[in-house]
Parts: C-alpha cells; structure tokens; sequence
C-alpha cells in the first residue's frame, strides 16, 4: 500500500485497515461495474488513491453514494429479476458499515433464519425443513410479492435504532436507502421511502433485520407450538392441520400488510406433506425450497417392500436449468477442443452442482449425467468421422476414456457409476 494512504485525525471512527479489509471481500466476491464504469480491475489499477479518497469521504462523514445501476437477471419463469448494482467504491463502503454492525445484530436474529448469515446456509435450512416435515402434516409456502422494492424506510431506521447507537451509522445506511437507481434506459429514478437495491452489500442483513421484527419474533410470540423456517424472503410456515395453516395464513398476510408487505396471491400456497401415516386428502402435495422439491415419494423399507415418504430432490426447475446449460454450451460442436480442455470447463459446474443437489441424496443427478454423456457422444461423432456417426461405437469410445481416465470428469473421480 502506497504512503498516500495514511490515517490521519478524523471525526469518525473508520480506520484505513477496516476499509482495505472490506476491499479485499469486495474483490473475492467479484462482481461487475456500477454507474460509474469501473471494474474491480480497472478500480485496482489505482488502488492506493482510490482507497484514500473512500476512507477520507467516510471517515470525515462526507461520503454520499452514487445511484446505483440496475440490471436484470433472467429468473427460471422467464421473467427478470432486478437487481440493483452499486459502484466498487460503495460496495466497498457498505462492506465497511456492515462488518460494524454484523456482529452487533447477528446475536439477536432468530434462530430459525438461516438467509445471507454468517455460518449458516441454504442446507441448514432444508435441513430443518426435511425435519419438520415429518413432525407437521401441513406447510404455508410464503412468497412475498417484491419484497426488496417495499421495505419501508421509516420502520427499517426504526428497527436499526433499537440496535444501534451512532449515529453516523444510521447516517449511512439511511443515504444507502435514499441513493437513487440508474434504469436501463437512462433516466434515474428516486426511491419513494421505501426499497433497498438486491445486489447492494448491505441490503441482505437489512433485509433480515426488517424481517427479523415484521415476521420471526411475531410468529415466535403468535404462535408459540408452531415451527418456521426463513430463507431471506422464502418462508416456509410449518401446521399440525389444514384449518390451522388457513387461520395462520390469513394472520400472516394481515401482519404483513401492517408492515407495507405483501403475499404473492398465486405463489403463496398451502401443502399436504402426504406420506404413509397421513390418510386425510389434501392437494397440492408438494413444493419447492431453494431449488430442492419436497414431495411424497416411494421408499425401500429396511424391512423389504416400499413405503410411501416425504423427502426432497433437485426441483424440475433446477433440473431443467442444468440441461439447459449443457444446450447453451454446444458441446458437441466444440469439434477443435481435447475431452481434457472440455473437463476442464465443465468440472466447476460439475462440483458445484453435485455439492449442493446431493447433500441429502446420492445419485439425484444421474440424469443430468446420463443427458451430459449423450452430450459427449455427439461431440465424438462430430470430432471424429471414423465413427461413421455410429452413436453405438461413440459410446464404446466414451467408455474407453472413462476407464483409461476415471478422474477426468469430477462425478467420474468420485464414483459415479458411468451410464
């Protein structure tokens, strides 16, 4: 670091180590460019001064956030979602603000929150789901309608004043809320009291902190025997019946309008976990959480026979999303690229795919590997002419690598049987 960045006397309590720390999570989670056009690379090019100039403007209370860019990500419903983008620069001075009062909020939040929390994850809280499941024969699936776009700022200031004391925090934060967005066709928009950008890095644990008063302790004090599981602004609401998960279900749109929420009317649903022990009919009998489908299933009794379960697996969504990477991708015209460089490209996914979708199952996967290989045949037959477009020969061919190279592909290194 250059000596141009040092600390000097300033009226707030931010040293220059607490923004280059924040800098370095910024770069790990990588990211593009806000309104301002920088990338991380071009933000790194002058560093030093760069850092300065951030910790100077926030250290002397005068650092105002740019608007931030909007962008939209395709959703699997082949809608968008918007999220708004800030610059390196302020994603820097939020991390900043946010190591602050983490700590500080974290020792409050429920215990059946599990979204954008440190050691917690999306496992823990299917983890919970899957057991509750067995305990509660009915379950709210809650979808709030645009939750990021309807925070509202006067209540979420009023929760952050039960927690934090200085002000020139809640000075921050408040700026944060109050930044206006960039829209992708030019014109800026200026938020109306309520929103906080998804995308920024401290909208998630404001995020939580709205939700930790308008839903968790309220439904701790509501309803006492019941249990919950939160995920962000998924909710899964766990009732011993189906009169209870409707009397709950009309208390909870009722809170929630009284916190400036609102229920999706057609996502939000009531579910039968049907299994062996549960006779009563009751329709739908399944849904979706983070990116798993829980549904009843048959199962093989350890005493012979099968038996009808209640357990989770990747979702169709999820499924046909991955198939649809392998179509995007072309594999088989890659007809100039080695079966070594095209490994090389699919293990991450590969990994990261079997890490999260086969955390409860072994073997969820074996058609998206049985759709990968066809994929690698036709490759063959495109590389290769002396194969004579014989998908039977391209097959043996296959074979022959996956036994001469057992680690080449990640799932083939960890034993998944070839198909």
């Amino acid at each position: 670091m250059s000596r141009i960045f040092k600390e000097k006397s300033k009226p707030l309590p931010i040293s220059k180590e607490m923004v280059s720390r924040a800098f370095k999570r910024v770069k790990s989670n990588k990211g593009v460019g806000g309104v301002d056009g920088l990338s991380l690379k071009d933000y790194e090019e002058d560093l030093s001064n760069n850092l300065y100039k951030l910790w100077n403007r926030l250290a002397s209370g005068s650092y105002f956030p740019p608007a931030v860019k909007e962008v939209e990500i395709p959703k699997d419903n082949g809608k968008y979602r918007k999220l708004g983008i800030p610059t390196i620069a302020d994603r820097t001075a939020q991390q900043v603000i946010k190591d602050l009062i983490e700590t500080e909020l974290e020792q409050h939040f429920h215990e059946s929150s599990y979204g954008y929390r440190p050691l917690r994850s999306s496992h823990q809280a299917l983890q919970s789901v899957k057991e509750n499941v067995r305990k509660y024969a009915w379950v709210i699936d809650l979808d709030i309608k645009n939750f990021f776009n309807n925070v509202n700022h006067e209540k979420l200031l009023m929760a952050l004043d039960r927690h934090i004391e200085e002000k020139w925090v809640k000075m921050y934060i408040s700026r944060w809320l109050t930044a206006p967005v960039l829209k992708q066709n030019g014109d800026l928009e200026e938020r109306n009291g309520k929103g906080t950008p998804q995308g920024g890095v401290v909208s998630p644990l404001l995020s939580n902190l709205y939700l930790h008063y308008a839903f968790d302790l309220w439904m701790e004090k509501e309803f006492t025997r019941l249990s919950f599981v939160r995920y962000a602004d998924d909710m899964i609401i766990h009732c011993h019946s189906e009169e209870q998960a409707h009397y709950v279900l009309d208390k909870v749109q009722t809170r929630l309008r009284a916190c400036d929420l609102e229920l999706h009317p057609e996502k939000t649903t009531i579910v039968y976990c049907k299994d062996y022990r549960r006779v009563e009919k009751g329709n739908p009998t399944k849904f979706e959480f983070l990116g798993f489908s829980f549904r009843p299933e048959s199962k093989a009794s350890n005493r012979g026979g099968m038996f009808l379960g209640y357990d989770c697996t990747i979702s169709k969504k999820k499924y046909s999303k991955i198939i649809q990477k392998f179509k995007d991708m072309e594999l088989h015209r890659w007809s100039g690229a080695t079966i070594e460089s095209i490994a090389y490209e699919l293990n991450p996914y590969i990994r990261g795919w079997m890490h999260y979708y086969e955390k409860f199952r072994k073997g969820s996967l074996k058609n998206v590997f049985h759709r990968l290989h066809n994929r690698l045949e036709k490759w063959i037959l495109n590389k290769y002419k002396r194969f004579k477009r014989s998908r039977k020969r391209a097959f043996e061919y296959l074979k022959n690598i996956h036994k001469t190279q057992p680690y080449l592909f990640y799932h083939w290194k960890v034993g998944y049987a070839f198909v």
